[in-house]
């Protein structure tokens, strides 16, 4: 969907004449009230659940990637049951699976944009996906969800339109990152930013992509998805063959693993949105215009919250969930938290845990009980 209003974002630059890719599944209801956003994280985008068929030809989507990011969550009878709700995924500006990012053709240039995309925060996000929701005539969502990355936008839209938001679910996600996120984040960023290949972020009129620092970056990503007991569990200190090779390939299986993580990453993703999300990542902290005080930040909000997290995430621990409770609970907001046992790290959002699953599913129902007592 086209976009010609001038979208101002917190950088201080305007993004004009911009598209927004979008995807719909299920039926809104005849008063617009069931409604979810899904937000997606780093590398996800608007195709959240389905499956595309092979000759679809969406130019950017991984080949693995043609199941939604998140079907095993969304769907006819899942815990985000389509039968009952209107899910719309959105893909962020500056990404580059269909909305307008770095590789779009700047209008004023006729080039793509490159590294002169402007800089976007979860916040300018969040604006960008109002906007859809005014297009689409949804006045106010049944629910505004997100893991990681997206539980972050899920949460600056309880503190930006509160009024829109009736619950608000989070899912291992921080309200900002700790000084060891944010490092691992520029380490990767650096490793895109000195690939030769790069160019300044103008590899299009090169006809090259950054590959080398597109692998390492989502190496380094890769390995703070993981628990070192899911590591242990999958890889241990496996080895590709029977005895050392004495060289510099891959002699452990893991390292086979992650190079093979990175390679395929670099065959879909645009390194100049991969820096843009990151650091959209970074600057995230809803406090900060409150003094440093989360719970001033969350003063305003209306919805209700659903909060989880996974015990060995360590790259948004529980203990920065539990931050966001607490700032909920000294503003006496309805909050329910989850502190779920999973072994999986920082990916246990996307995977099928029944416990998890049966959290979400039994929110969603009592979310579709109270609309049905509205309609009655």
């Amino acid at each position: 969907m086209g976009f010609a209003e001038p979208l101002p974002l917190a950088g201080g630059a305007r993004l004009a004449n911009y598209e927004l890719a979008y995807e719909t599944y299920g039926t809104l209801d005849a008063n617009r009230a069931n409604a979810v956003l899904v937000c997606h994280a780093l590398n996800a985008g608007h195709h959240v659940a389905g499956v595309y068929p092979a000759d679809a030809g969406i130019d950017g989507v991984d080949p693995a990637g043609a199941v939604g990011w998140w079907d095993n969550m969304v769907g006819p009878g899942k815990p985000v049951d389509t039968d009952r709700f209107f899910v719309i995924g959105v893909n962020n500006p500056g990404s580059c699976f269909g909305s307008t990012g770095p590789h779009s053709i700047d209008p004023s240039t006729g080039h793509p944009y490159g590294a002169s995309f402007p800089v976007v925060t979860v916040e300018d996000w969040v604006d960008a996906q109002a906007r859809l929701a005014d297009r689409l005539g949804i006045a106010r969502f049944a629910a505004v969800m997100g893991g990681s990355l997206g539980g972050m936008q899920a949460l600056a839209w309880s503190v930006r339109h509160p009024e829109r938001v009736a619950h608000c679910i989070v899912v291992a996600s921080t309200p900002k990152l700790s000084a060891q996120n944010i490092a691992f984040n520029d380490v990767a960023r650096q490793a895109i930013l000195t690939d030769p290949d790069y160019h300044g972020g103008d590899f299009y009129a090169h006809g090259v992509v950054p590959r080398n620092g597109l692998r390492v970056a989502r190496m380094i990503g890769h390995i703070t998805y993981l628990s070192d007991e899911d590591m242990a569990e999958k890889f241990g200190r496996a080895l590709k063959a029977d005895d050392l090779q004495f060289g510099y390939e891959a002699d452990f299986e893991i390292e086979s693993y992650l190079r093979y993580q990175g390679d395929k990453f670099s065959d879909y993703f645009d390194a100049n949105s991969y820096l843009l999300i990151t650091k959209a990542l970074d600057y995230f902290d809803p406090a900060a215009a409150h003094g440093g005080s989360l719970a001033q930040a969350l003063a305003g909000a209306q919805a209700r919250f659903l909060v989880v997290s996974f015990t060995t995430d360590w790259r948004f621990a529980p203990e920065r969930s539990r931050e966001i409770v607490k700032a909920l609970l000294d503003n006496r907001h309805p909050v329910t938290y989850a502190e779920i046992d999973a072994p999986h790290g920082h990916d246990a959002f996307l995977l099928d845990d029944p416990r998890y699953h049966g959290l979400v599913r039994a929110y969603f129902e009592n979310i579709h009980a109270g609309l049905s007592e509205t309609e009655r």
